[in-house]
C-alpha cells in the first residue's frame, strides 16, 4: 500500500507541474511586454500564435508558437527524465489542459495547437515531425490555421500506430479530441466558409 501511495503521489506531483507549465499564457505575456495590446480585445480574443499574428507582429507570433510548443515538450521531457514514462504522459495531458483551461485566465485559454505539436515532438518525435509538416501543409494550402490544426491532429493517431508508438495511443487520442473540441467553432465556420484566413485582422 505505501508503494502504491508513493506512485500515486508522484503522478499527482507531475500532473500539477504539467498543468502549471502548460498554463503559462505566453501569447498574452508577449503581447503585453511588446506593447501590442490586450489579446482579448484583438481578433478572436484567443491567446495563441494565430491571434498574436493579427496584431501584425510576426516576431511575437513566432515566439508565441515556439514557447507554447516548448512548454509542452519541457513538461514531458522533465517528467520523463526525473520520473518515468507514465509521469511524462500525465504531465503531457495536464500541460495541454493547462494551456486550454488556465486557472489564471478563468479557465479560458488557447486552442492547444502549438502545445499539441510540442507534446507530440517530446512523446514521439517522428510522429511530432510529421504532424508539424501536416500542419504546415494544411495551413499553407488553405491559408486557414485551424485547418492545419485539424489535419495535424487527425493524422496523429494513425501515425502513432504506424510508427510503433502504441503505448502513447490512448494519450494521443485524448489530445486529438481536445484539439477538435477546442476548434469546434472553427469547424463550423470552415463549413460555412467564414473562417478567417491566416494574418487576417478582425
Amino acid at each position: 500500500m505505501p508503494l502504491l501511495e508513493s506512485a500515486t503521489s508522484v503522478l499527482i506531483f507531475w500532473a500539477v507541474i504539467g498543468y502549471l507549465l502548460g498554463s503559462i499564457p505566453y501569447g498574452m505575456i508577449l503581447a503585453r511586454v511588446m506593447g501590442l495590446g490586450n489579446l482579448r480585445e484583438i481578433g478572436s480574443g484567443n491567446i495563441g500564435a494565430t491571434n498574436v499574428l493579427r496584431t501584425g507582429n510576426k516576431t511575437a507570433a513566432a515566439l508565441t508558437l515556439i514557447l507554447d510548443a516548448a512548454k509542452g515538450a519541457f513538461a514531458v521531457l522533465l517528467a520523463r527524465t526525473l520520473a518515468a514514462e507514465d509521469a511524462a504522459q500525465v504531465a503531457a495531458l495536464m500541460a495541454m489542459l493547462g494551456h486550454c483551461y488556465p486557472v489564471w485566465l478563468k479557465f479560458n485559454g488557447g486552442k492547444g495547437v502549438a502545445t499539441f505539436l510540442g507534446l507530440m515532438l517530446a512523446l514521439a518525435w517522428p510522429v511530432g515531425i510529421v504532424c508539424c509538416i501536416a500542419w504546415l501543409i494544411g495551413a499553407a494550402l488553405t491559408r486557414i490555421s485551424s485547418m492545419g490544426a485539424i489535419v495535424a491532429a487527425s493524422s496523429s493517431t494513425f501515425l502513432l500506430l504506424l510508427l510503433g508508438y502504441g503505448y502513447v495511443l490512448a494519450l494521443g487520442a485524448v489530445l486529438t479530441l481536445l484539439v477538435f473540441w477546442r476548434h469546434r467553432a472553427n469547424i463550423k465556420r470552415i463549413r460555412a466558409g467564414t473562417e478567417p484566413r491566416i494574418g487576417q485582422k478582425g
